[in-house]
């Protein structure tokens, strides 16, 4: 198989099923930005830090292709000819979620209380977090707007708003772990 096809040569790409778009459609950008997510997400995860952060890591980068596999699927293409789910197997449940919040409280329980915002940076592994936390925020900002003309699961959003509040933790905890210092936002007076 051939990395290059030519077939996107004029400006147009094949979703799950297909279906030629304009590469500028919001559901290319929306996967889009999920891929660039995650390999965000490794960069990260390549990073001097605790092996337990690392396995997280790799169980986040899975879903986020689960969540770039169901972005690239329009609704009319979900199901196959012979009645089968195109994605079967595959998606975002109530667990996946659940472990982003239980790593968040774990981590929250071992830092101080937050009596400011942060600035982010200190080290560059915190500052690879707040990145990957600002893509993140735009991965959800891009599902929830093409959500509002085609079927987006409401778990993949639900999802990506955990992941963006999972990172910001992680950069605190990291910052915490590296000893890099965490300076505080204060506004001028």
């Amino acid at each position: 198989m051939k990395v290059y096809t030519k077939t996107g040569d004029k400006g147009t790409t094949a979703l799950f099923g297909g279906t030629r778009v304009p590469k500028d459609h919001i559901r290319i950008d929306s996967y889009g930005t999920v891929d660039e997510l995650n390999s965000y997400i490794g960069l990260i995860r390549d990073q001097e830090m605790d092996s337990h952060y690392k396995t997280i890591l790799i169980e986040i980068q899975d879903r986020l292709f689960t969540i770039g596999a169901i972005l690239a699927t329009p609704q009319e293409k979900e199901v196959l000819k012979n009645g089968k789910l195109r994605l079967e197997n595959l998606g975002i449940i109530e667990s996946d979620i659940e472990l982003l919040e239980n790593e968040i409280d774990k981590m929250d329980e071992s830092l101080p209380p937050m009596t400011h915002f942060v600035l982010p940076g200190g080290h560059p592994t915190v500052s690879h977090c707040h990145i990957a936390r600002c893509i993140c925020r735009r991965a959800e900002r891009l599902a929830v707007h093409l959500s509002h003309n085609e079927h987006v699961p409401e778990i993949a959003i639900q999802y990506l708003n955990r992941l963006s509040d999972y990172l910001f933790v992680l950069a605190r905890k990291l910052s915490s772990d590296l000893k890099a210092e965490e300076v505080k936002w204060i506004p001028r007076k």
